[in-house]
């Protein structure tokens, strides 16, 4: 018999746990959007996600028999805590296994509940399989977290929410997907009730798994999938929820990771939250789509599904939210090798603000930089490029290549034998248009540059690594330069880690 999930959404027993989430505007992102923007604020329910609601309502759901037995889940994450939460409010047991690769905070959070942990395997993939060897073994519920009816529905209740919050037009409402139960549950609600509103789902280009098989008409498995954006890496969606979305969703979008990591950042500068990466997936291919269609004057509702981020990864998405907005330009430029020819690409640049700049010396005709520099978008990106070329200096752009962005910039360096009569300094710049300029005017046309390192960390100020070729001769004339500078600076030519790796 076919399932209703009109009625089991509005049946659905979620409000013992969770609450109406917020469906709150999103006003700087509106306003460069030139649409509205409303975010459906699932990151504050009391775990930090809306996976408690599916959980809830499958465990509610179960008879009184069924819950003595016990539950039994496979998660790295959200779902996890969703269970315990759930298990601890019906007050039944509840194991949960999850990879050992699982950071110790969401196991704390899990085990805090009153969860049992099981560490099991690498990967989610081995947690689930190992999870159902126990659930035959023990006879306990399998709570899937994502391919089950009342899962489906539990999440349903979100779609329900959002048309009686805004009861005004609403051109559409963007979804992480990774398995696929919050896209089915959503679109099972509105297109049944609002078959106008489409419902368009989000993916990581690299855990595509739902795009992949609504395109092909089939379930396909994925031989691995991206990790960054955790909660939605999933090899292969649900039979049941690979139906409905095969029948409801309109589209799929597809963003990479630098696309998530501006999204993060847009959602922190609307609302001051941070989200995970998976919850601010919407809020990513939300922007994607309003670009390719170039829309205006519409309303759209992004879902951020949740905020369990763990802070260690707060540096990686600071690193690469410029880029996902093409806020940053990555370059590698040639320069000959002589004095003056770093000043005159700086003024190749014009009033454009260096972001980041790295260049050891290692050859005696050509030098060769890595460099950030800020743009506005990626047309201006293409003029500078232009005018480079214009004035023969030769440049390619980085900015969409991934070894270079993730390793390059941190390896460009080493011994420079030939670097004769050099000293390192490093150096406070204050971050402002033409500090670097005021620094290379000051220096004497005859020293030459050969090692510099810079990269904006978002302070008032910028450190700086200085490595410069001054004659013997000129060393009396060293101080006078750095008190006309007047930045502040320590001489780290004798830093062992300096001998060590950079100098001679």
């Amino acid at each position: 018999m076919p399932v209703d999930y009109l009625q089991k959404i509005l049946t659905a027993k979620v409000y013992d746990v969770a609450v109406e989430s917020a469906l709150e505007l999103a006003p700087t992102l509106s306003r460069r959007l030139g649409s509205r923007v409303l975010l459906k604020r699932e990151d504050q329910q009391s775990v930090f996600s809306f996976k408690l609601r599916g959980a809830y309502n499958k465990m509610a759901h179960l008879s009184g028999a069924d819950r003595a037995r016990g539950v039994i889940a496979a998660s790295a994450g959200n779902h996890a805590q969703g269970v315990a939460l759930a298990a601890q409010k019906l007050v039944c047991e509840a194991t949960i296994v999850m990879p050992v690769t699982t950071p110790h905070i969401k196991i704390a959070a899990v085990e805090a509940r009153g969860a049992k942990v099981v560490l099991h395997g690498d990967s989610y993939s081995d947690a689930y399989a190992h999870a159902l060897t126990l659930q035959k073994a023990s006879r306990a519920v399998f709570v899937h977290p994502y391919d089950d009816p009342d899962v489906i529905a539990g999440q349903g209740t979100i779609g329900m929410e959002i048309l009686r919050q805004w009861q005004g037009p609403i051109d559409a409402i963007f979804v992480p997907v990774g398995g696929g139960g919050l896209i089915a549950g959503i679109a099972s609600y509105v297109k049944r009730v609002r078959p106008e509103v489409k419902v368009i789902g989000v993916q990581p280009a690299d855990s595509d798994a739902m795009a992949r098989s609504l395109k092909a008409g089939r379930r396909v498995r994925l031989p691995h999938v991206g990790l960054f954006a955790d909660g939605v890496a999933v090899k292969q969606v649900g039979a049941e929820t690979f139906r409905l979305a095969s029948k409801l969703v309109d589209e799929m979008v597809l963003v990479d990771t630098d696309a998530s990591c501006a999204a993060l950042k847009d959602v922190f500068e609307d609302t001051r939250s941070i989200l995970e990466p998976a919850g601010a997936l919407s809020v990513a291919g939300l922007k994607a789509w309003v670009e390719r269609h170039r829309t205006r004057d519409r309303t759209y509702v992004a879902i951020s599904s949740g905020a369990n981020m763990n802070f260690d990864r707060l540096r990686f998405v600071a690193e690469r939210a410029e880029l996902g907005e093409e806020r940053e330009a990555i370059l590698a430029v040639t320069i000959p090798e002589q004095p003056g020819s770093f000043r005159s690409f700086c003024a190749a640049l014009g009033k454009r603000a260096i972001t980041e700049f790295n260049y050891r010396y290692a050859d005696p005709d050509v030098a060769h930089l890595f460099v950030g520099i800020e743009v506005t978008n990626r047309r201006e990106t293409e003029h500078l490029l232009a005018e480079l070329k214009r004035r023969k200096i030769v440049a390619y752009d980085l900015s969409a290549n991934e070894m270079a962005k993730l390793h390059i910039r941190h390896l460009v360096g080493g011994h420079a034998p030939t670097a004769e009569n050099e000293i390192l300094y490093r150096f406070e710049f204050p971050e402002r248009p033409g500090a670097l300029m005021q620094f290379l005017d000051s220096m004497s046309r005859g020293w030459n540059i050969s090692l510099f390192h810079y990269r904006n960390h978002g302070a008032d100020y910028g450190r700086v690594l200085v490595g410069m070729q001054v004659p013997p001769s000129d060393k009396a004339a060293l101080p006078a330069f750095l008190d006309r500078l007047g930045y502040d600076y320590v001489d780290e030519t004798a830093n062992p880690a300096y001998q060590l790796f950079l100098g001679r």
